[in-house]
């Protein structure tokens, strides 16, 4: 899995002119499913972000993770993060994983990250063409990949 996560002072996703997700100050995280990803990926990522360390403290030092601002989260799927861009112009999507293996494994993140947050969290909708707009606080972005655990 792959996972761009930005920390935003406000974020929105809208489909078909409607809006179906908002949140203040919190994360938007953009993730990528791939065929060899599995419960483990899912459990390691959703602890991962949950415990990251990027909101400020008190001294204005990025100290606190997300539980600790009461921040909200919305998670879009983004079959683009596996592009592999070497060979050419066009990007292929060869290592994103199908619907039939992604749907189930997206909806198996979207519960282990509630429970992990102890709340409910805001999503896109998986295979929808969604207009995602935020606001980029700081900036910071990170990016996680479950298969290079740096």
């Amino acid at each position: 899995m792959r996972a761009v996560i930005q920390r935003v002072s406000e974020a929105s996703v809208t489909i078909s002119g409607n809006k179906v997700a908002e949140i203040g100050a919190g994360l938007l995280i953009l993730v990528g499913i791939e065929d060899a990803d599995t419960q483990e990926d899912i459990d390691w990522l959703a602890a991962k972000i949950v415990k990251l360390r990027i909101f400020a403290d008190e001294n204005g030092v990025m100290n606190l993770p997300i539980q600790e601002i009461d921040g909200d989260i919305i998670i879009v799927s983004q079959f683009t993060l596996h592009a592999a861009t070497k060979k050419g112009n066009r990007p292929s999507y060869i290592k994103a994983a199908r619907p039939e293996i992604a749907v189930p494994l997206y909806e198996e993140f979207l519960l282990q990250m509630e429970k992990e947050l102890g709340k409910t969290i805001q999503t896109g909708e998986f295979g929808a063409d969604m207009k995602v707009a935020l606001i980029n606080d700081g900036p910071v972005t990170l990016l996680i990949d479950t298969k290079n655990r740096e």
